[in-house]
């Protein structure tokens, strides 16, 4: 949480950047033991009262050199990189945590900040405590933060801690209450080091809702080693190497070239040669013979009529749905969503399914008044928030639309092979509208009604796989070829 000071506020008028780094540094001073900054500070003090040049009795260390870019009202930039490569002591430059060595940072608007854990709140203070200072720090009067501190508690969902110490919070805890402060503040900018990637699928979902409204309007800045967030969510990327500027442009190609690179260097470090032509990582003859000496393996195993394993493989945990944790819903209600569950193709409830088999999500709902062209649905969304798939009932019962009598219960099924998926978490929306879709009205739509996650996965790359239905590899002949 860091206090703006005398920055001017952001005009709508005014399209000069928001942020402006330029040539920004810096510079630490490594020393071998401690003693040697001692002798730095009196060595060279003599010395230069006497008219010599001080001697030097550390290293520097360059985290961050010669950076400039500008921020734009509206935009979204999100900063890549490895570990190491200067992008958190970049955020805290610009948020005024770190003073630069060299360059300028020139800010104007409220800038609402969520930095490395830790950094924010007091450690000894309750988190009722900490949202009164963070809040008043940020601008907030007295009354504004009366206003809305019940909101900043219920956004956070952490409730039942809030009168406690936050250094006995847990870190998905520290980040709940942090975003939601960001949230309350009107803030101009948003500044995030990876902070959505601490914490639970609903609460990081409901967190990326709340990213996609303030785009609208705001201006956003974040360090991200999800690279599908930053192509998701981003207007443009930077990535970083090294504290310097690598790429600065569109998020595919910037994202595309660093993980080229990361291929490259993950193949040397295995020693294995690898070099980039255009923006693909190519292997070289050697890795190429390699390739071909494991195909050579499959060809023998289909030639002797070995089986081979099952190369699509996922396994997810499934939770169950909680009627009493529905905090992301909203509709006219005259229709409302009961329960939620996924089965198996027996009928039964699911609490661990693989990728690649069928499921059946059911959805059971309760007419409070009478209704018809009732239409169910469903969206299975990522960690981030990307809709995957999904489906809606309209189209089945086009042709004769659904009616129901008010006080009745009714149930959809949707049956579907489950894609194979990524370790990761995901959740299900569900929704019950009445209409069609060029012309409906939405009942009951329940975010994250059900939650999963995959444990282990032969996927790695992409947002979902297909499972095959066959894989075969056969020798051509050559009078064939020719």
């Amino acid at each position: 949480m860091v206090p703006q000071g005398l920055i001017p506020p952001v005009s709508s008028a005014d399209n000069s950047p928001v942020i402006a780094c330029s040539r920004l540094g810096k510079m630490y001073e490594i020393y071998a033991n401690p003693s040697d900054r001692l002798r730095q500070f009196l060595w060279n003090g003599a010395r230069r009262l006497g008219g010599f040049r001080p001697r030097r009795f550390c290293q520097h260390f360059w985290a961050l050199q010669d950076v400039s870019f500008s921020l734009q009202p509206g935009e979204t930039i999100g900063i890549i990189g490895r570990n190491g490569s200067g992008k958190s002591t970049l955020l805290q430059l610009i948020c005024g945590t770190l003073t630069p060595t060299t360059g300028t940072v020139n800010k104007r608007g409220k800038i609402a900040a969520l930095l490395e854990l830790g950094a924010g709140f007091n450690p000894e203070f309750t988190g009722r405590e900490n949202v009164r200072l963070s809040a008043l720090l940020y601008g907030l009067s007295q009354g504004e933060l009366a206003e809305r501190f019940e909101s900043i508690i219920a956004f956070s969902e952490i409730r039942d801690f809030i009168d406690r110490p936050v250094k006995t919070y847990s870190s998905g805890m520290y980040v709940r209450l942090a975003f939601s402060i960001a949230a309350h503040v009107d803030a101009d900018v948003l500044v995030i080091d990876e902070a959505l990637s601490v914490g639970d699928v609903r609460f990081t979902q409901k967190c990326m809702r709340f990213l996609r409204r303030f785009q609208e309007t705001g201006t956003v800045l974040f360090v991200s080693h999800d690279t599908s967030a930053v192509v998701n969510l981003c207007s443009r990327a930077i990535w970083l190497e090294s504290g310097k500027v690598l790429r600065d442009g569109p998020p595919k190609d910037v994202v595309e070239n660093y993980l080229a690179e990361q291929h490259v260097q993950d193949a040397a470090s295995a020693g294995e040669e690898v070099r980039i032509e255009g923006k693909a990582a190519r292997q070289n003859h050697s890795e190429a013979d390699k390739s071909r000496h494991q195909m050579s393996k499959v060809h023998a195993q289909l030639s002797m009529g070995k089986p081979i394993a099952d190369p699509w493989r996922a396994a997810f945990e499934v939770f169950s749905f909680d009627d009493q944790d529905k905090h992301n819903e909203f509709g006219a209600r005259k229709l409302s969503i009961e329960w939620a569950d996924l089965r198996n193709s027996s009928g039964a409830p699911i609490r661990l399914l693989s990728g690649g088999e069928i499921v059946e999500l059911r959805v059971r709902a309760q007419a409070l008044e009478a209704a018809s062209e009732v239409v169910f649905g469903f969206y299975v969304k990522d960690r981030i928030g990307q809709r995957l798939f999904g489906d809606n009932s309209f189209e089945r019962y086009r042709t004769a639309p659904v009616q129901v009598a008010a006080g009745e219960h009714f149930e959809a099924s949707f049956r579907f092979r489950m894609p194979v998926m990524p370790v990761g978490e995901y959740s299900i929306d569900v929704a019950l509208a009445t209409g069609t879709p060029e012309s409906h009205v939405q009942q009951h739509w329940i975010h994250d009604a059900l939650t999963f996650r995959g444990h282990e996965s032969t996927m790695k790359h992409g947002l979902i796989g297909i499972p095959m239905e066959g894989i075969e590899i056969v020798r051509v002949s050559e009078s064939a070829v020719t």
